[in-house]
């Protein structure tokens, strides 16, 4: 099936402890069902100094589950996405205003 987020989309979080946060999708993980958006869901990490790196408390997103996100339009609100065919190809589009992503 054809994923209805994809990495660079922009979204908002639905539910949860950061909900109406917006942020950028970094990274998905379709086998688990997961994204990390930029500046949501943020976890502190511990790490150990090394010559590499220096140690300390770092701030990292963890991933969410895609369920809780939902792609912005061009309007700045929250959409669902379908697909349709476009000159042979298929491609996403915004539910609210039927324009392709």
């Amino acid at each position: 099936m054809a994923a209805k987020l994809r990495k660079g989309d922009s979204v908002v979080v639905l539910t949860g402890k950061d909900k109406g946060k917006k942020g950028e999708i970094t990274q998905v993980m379709p086998k688990e069902n997961k994204a990390v958006v930029d500046g949501v869901n943020i976890a502190i990490r511990h790490t150990k100094q090394s010559a590499a790196s220096q140690g300390g408390r770092i701030p990292q997103a963890m991933p969410i589950d895609l369920s809780n996100l939902a792609l912005i339009d061009k309007n700045g609100k929250a959409t669902r996405v379908g697909f349709r065919m476009e000159d042979g190809k298929k491609v996403r589009y915004a539910k609210t205003t039927g324009e392709a992503i």
